[in-house]
């Protein structure tokens, strides 16, 4: 296997499905072909995947789908893509769907880099969330993180102008990785200390690694980064 080959098969997350409810078992056979979209490699056509013309943004690693469905009632203007791999989550995700009559959500099971290179089109989101990914604390995996300046660049070009990314983590170590990253990535801002950036950051939804990562003491930091007009 060549260098290149190698670094392409660098994952940010490891399966671990966990044991599947008979709930979530059957949420994921009778409602996927609602609110599911199969990984391929043409890029997608939002009016047609949500059945109107709105805001997309897109949620990368949705967890057990609380926040996602929160906020996407808030919002029905917005049209929400949630990406995961771990099945269990999706399962809790597609049931709080159905019991919330939600339909401005499309979620995907699947490795999200790989979405975004092969099926986002280009400056057609209006932002990407990334709330408490995988830290992956110890230096000899840090290479497994998922903000790179490969991820970053590939994230600017599917921002509309004026669209923003928002991440959130714990663990100190990582904001400072991800500032610097993001601070390197041409086409990208900074906007802490802007009234954006409050705004954002007072509204985003606690998800249950955020609640898990304040109760053992850890401080929560929000990076919001804009792409330029």
């Amino acid at each position: 296997m060549s260098e290149p080959d190698k670094r392409r098969s660098i994952r940010s997350f490891v399966r671990r499905e966990g044991r599947m409810t008979p709930a979530q078992t059957r949420s994921l056979k009778q409602l996927w072909p609602r609110y599911g979209i199969p990984q391929g490699d043409v890029p997608l056509d939002w009016p047609t995947v949500f059945g109107r013309a709105a805001p997309v943004i897109l949620e990368i690693g949705f967890g057990n789908g609380e926040a996602l469905v929160a906020v996407a009632a808030e919002h029905p203007e917005n049209n929400y893509l949630g990406i995961e791999v771990h099945r269990p989550g999706a399962g809790s995700l597609l049931r709080m769907l159905e019991a919330g009559k939600l339909s401005n959500v499309r979620i995907m099971l699947a490795d999200a880099k790989e979405v975004l290179a092969a099926q986002i089109p280009d400056a057609s989101l209006t932002a990407v969330h990334l709330f408490f990914p995988d830290p992956w604390p110890k230096r000899r995996h840090h290479k497994r993180r998922l903000v790179q300046p490969d991820f970053s660049a590939l994230t600017v070009r599917k921002l509309i102008p004026g669209g923003y990314f928002h991440l959130a983590t714990d663990w100190q170590d990582y904001a400072e990785h991800m500032a610097a990253v993001l601070l390197r990535t041409p086409g990208l801002t900074d906007i802490s200390g802007s009234v954006r950036f409050s705004a954002l950051a007072t509204s985003r939804r606690q998800t249950r690694f955020e609640q898990r990562g304040r109760r053992l003491g850890h401080v929560v930091r929000d990076l919001v980064f804009q792409r330029a007009d």
